[in-house]
């Protein structure tokens, strides 16, 4: 290949690279840039706000919006969903992993296939029996549905980076004196570590992201989360739709997950090829 096609090459390589990293922001930037318009000016197609202003935020953070309650509440169900779900898949996928026993290819598949259901087929059953039980306006109520897809989610994805690491680990820590349990917290846990963190944070901004099961499950405004509180803004009169003050919201709800996955962005990539590399 002559140097000239080889450049060539190269440069279509960045340029396909360029548009679909364009292609993907170009949603978030419009979001941001329309939260720093004004309400007048928010149909403008300008690239840049002119004036610049924070008019939207102010009225995010308003005391009768309750957005601050509302982004406590996702942290609360997020955290909790994502804690939960890798505590348990963590002792689950291992067992899959490692364990022989019949049946496990075909339930490995159902775990995963109880993930594929479609939230909307599971809100109506949920929502009786939670109102049965007196869960409505609760956190758990918001936590154990999302657990039903984090769990599969967190399972398959471990079952597979464990699968990946030799079992002749064990085998020398319990030649050592380590009983299973002991090899599996000392030796197994610290080295798929890079997994583990990359499943919580995928875990996390699935059920951050959350909003039929919150939306259905509540019906309190100190009780929703944030993004049930978006979707209810109101504006200065009944018919207005606030886009600016829902945009502002929504740069505020995304921020934290792109500051999560900048700072953690080489255990993510770590913990995705690991496995491979074991």
């Amino acid at each position: 290949m002559t140097t000239s096609a080889a450049k060539w090459r190269s440069g279509l390589v960045y340029a396909g690279v360029v548009a679909v990293v364009a292609y993907c922001l170009a949603p978030f930037y419009w979001m941001l840039v329309s939260s720093l318009r004004r309400t007048s000016d928010i149909f403008d197609t300008s690239l840049l706000p002119s004036p610049l202003s924070f008019e939207n935020y102010r009225a995010v953070f308003d005391p009768a919006q309750g957005f601050g309650r509302a982004l406590l509440n996702s942290l609360i169900v997020a955290g909790t969903t994502t804690v939960l779900a890798l505590a348990l898949a963590t002792f689950t996928a291992y067992a899959m992993a490692r364990l022989e026993f019949r049946f496990k290819g075909l339930i490995l598949t159902l775990i995963i296939a109880t993930s594929m259901f479609p939230v909307v087929s599971i809100v109506v059953p949920l929502l009786k029996l939670f109102t049965d039980i007196g869960w409505i306006n609760t956190y758990q109520s918001m936590i154990v549905p999302s657990m039903s897809f984090a769990l599969p989610l967190a399972v398959w994805n471990l079952t597979t980076f464990f699968r990946q690491m030799p079992g002749e680990l064990e085998h020398a820590a319990m030649v050592d004196g380590c009983t299973r349990g002991q090899a599996f917290r000392k030796v197994i846990v610290p080295l798929a570590a890079p997994g583990i963190f990359t499943t919580a944070i995928i875990t996390f901004i699935a059920a951050w992201n959350e909003f039929l099961i919150a939306l259905s499950m509540t019906n309190k405004p100190d009780m929703q989360t944030a993004t049930v509180a978006i979707s209810k803004f109101t504006g200065a009169t009944t018919y207005e739709t606030p886009f600016g003050s829902q945009m502002a919201a929504g740069v505020l709800v995304t921020v934290p997950l792109v500051v999560m996955v900048l700072l953690f962005q080489r255990r993510i990539v770590a913990g995705l090829t690991a496995g491979a590399a074991k």
